[in-house]
């Protein structure tokens, strides 16, 4: 049971960043229908972001530091970051120790940026071109974006450590009544399932509560009604682009410390994660979030050395063999509309 607990676990770590990529893969093709392949490209973006506030604040000045000297008695210089200088060494310390956290702050209107501006500049434009040119434009734009993060940060991963308060992991054993040290699990993932449930909830909640949201849904059900009715529902559109752009960058701010960022993290999971559309259902927001945590847990359950075993390599096609079925015998995804890739 310890066993099987901890690969539930684990299935819900990787489907967290899988849910909250295809859901934002989904509002774009739920609202302007287009496909985004450029959409993991924003997830390492928002990764990024998390690298280059750590950077900053790490920034150094050389003092001098009369306390310690080398060995001919001088005292040397020692480097130390300025935000320690502008507010002491406990608080500065602190804040660079949460950079990952603050950094979601710096990723809200960064991620809405390259968003408005990719659905303005680009996407734009190939509304109305068939899906295999959206497709083609947008993979082009990605892998654009690719080489210029790899120019700027290198080829290698970038550590992006969590906060030290969150490094350690939490005894599920003391919690359920089992040994002690039978399932240990770091908190970091715990807090980004936690934080991948708060967003799934907040768009959810965006959407379904708010004129904003009901607007929008009623755009995606009916888009020419809706623009008889004097609405703007472009507008309204392209501002769902951006936030779609801003759950990814944020779950890629999130996910640094779980994965170093590197600048093909983005295409790594953006591969998958249309698997997980795609399964859950083109256009289906329920969907995305269901099919997301689903192939997570069956993908954690495969990567099971019992199972690799019996059948090796499993865990590298389980979810390419799961969309095969489901494509087979229910076109449209597990909760997809009717007609929509069915025809």
């Amino acid at each position: 049971m310890d066993a099987i607990f901890l690969q539930i676990l684990n299935g819900l770590d990787k489907g967290s960043a899988y849910a909250l990529i295809a859901l934002g893969l989904t509002l774009i093709f739920g609202t302007l229908g287009v496909v985004n392949f450029a959409h993991g490209a924003l997830f390492m973006i928002g990764a990024f972001c998390a690298v280059t506030l750590q950077r900053i604040l790490t920034l150094s000045t050389e003092i001098i530091d009369e306390t310690k000297t080398d060995f001919l008695g001088n005292p040397l210089k020692v480097k130390t970051p300025y935000v320690e200088t502008w507010f002491g060494p406990e608080v500065g310390q602190s804040i660079i120790d949460w950079s990952v956290p603050l950094a979601l702050i710096i990723a809200v209107p960064v991620m809405l940026f390259v968003g408005v501006a990719m659905e303005r500049g680009l996407v734009k434009h190939f509304y109305k071109r068939p899906h295999a040119d959206q497709i083609l434009v947008t993979f082009g734009l990605a892998i654009v974006l690719q080489e210029i993060i790899k120019y700027y940060f290198g080829a290698n991963p970038i550590q992006t450590p969590a906060p030290e308060a969150l490094v350690g992991s939490f005894d599920f054993g003391v919690l359920l009544g089992m040994d002690p040290n039978v399932v240990i699990y770091p908190i970091w993932r715990l807090v980004y399932f936690i934080f991948a449930i708060v967003i799934i909830c907040a768009v959810f909640g965006f959407l379904q509560f708010t004129t904003f949201g009901m607007v929008v849904r009623a755009g995606m059900a009916d888009r020419e009604t809706v623009g008889l009715l004097g609405i703007d529902i472009d507008k309204r559109f392209t501002a769902m682009f951006g936030i779609a752009a801003i759950v990814a960058g944020l779950a890629g701010v999130m996910y640094g410390p779980i994965l170093a960022p590197n600048y093909h993290m983005g295409m790594d999971f953006l591969v998958l994660s249309f698997v997980v559309v795609v399964v859950g259902g083109m256009g289906s927001l329920p969907g995305a979030v269901a099919a997301g945590f689903l192939l997570g847990i069956l993908q954690s359950f495969a990567s099971m050395n019992q199972i690799k075993a019996f059948v090796p390599g499993i865990d590298q096609i389980i979810i390419y063999l799961i969309a095969i079925v489901v494509l087979l015998t229910r076109p449209r995804g597990l909760l997809g509309r009717k007609g929509v890739m069915e025809e």
